[in-house]
């Protein structure tokens, strides 16, 4: 499941920086239909590997910590994985919050009605923060991979 997560989240954050360069070249009414269209789907892809990694990560972790109390083992494999995710959460909200952000100003770029700046600087951030969710979700889905071991291991 980890890899699914991950593949995802790469697919994700490489399309939306795909879209943006695109974004930023494109002149033509087909190059701009071709970064909307692509933009629409990568920002899905994205916001989907967010959030499933986000429920993953919490049904991992009520998972550690029932085995963790019926096995009376250290409640620190389980505050491991607690430490480790949180940082996912508010990055990972961030960025999800950006990433739509930037969507629905594109879509007011596309009808005239803002100037593509109030669309790229927001793009920019999102794809940053984005990148930020990554590390944070790498660094909790390995601790959560290694307390999961643990556990494993000392309830043999």
């Amino acid at each position: 499941m980890t890899a699914a997560l991950v593949t995802a989240t790469v697919l994700g954050i490489g399309g939306l920086g795909y879209v943006t360069v695109l974004g930023f070249l494109a002149s033509a009414p087909e190059q701009i239909s071709r970064h909307v269209t692509f933009a629409i789907f990568f920002t899905f892809i994205t916001l989907l590997a967010h959030s499933m990694t986000m429920f993953y990560l919490i049904g991992k972790g009520k998972a550690i910590r029932e085995a963790v109390t019926d096995g009376g083992l250290s409640d620190e494999l389980h505050l491991a994985v607690a430490r480790a995710r949180r940082p996912v959460f508010s990055t990972g909200t961030l960025a999800m919050a950006l990433t739509m952000f930037a969507a629905i100003l594109g879509g007011g770029v596309d009808t005239g009605v803002l100037p593509a700046v109030a669309h790229s600087l927001p793009a920019v951030l999102a794809c940053v923060t984005n990148l930020l969710a990554f590390r944070a979700e790498l660094v909790a889905l390995a601790t959560a991979t290694d307390s999961v071991t643990e556990v494993n291991r000392l309830l043999e």
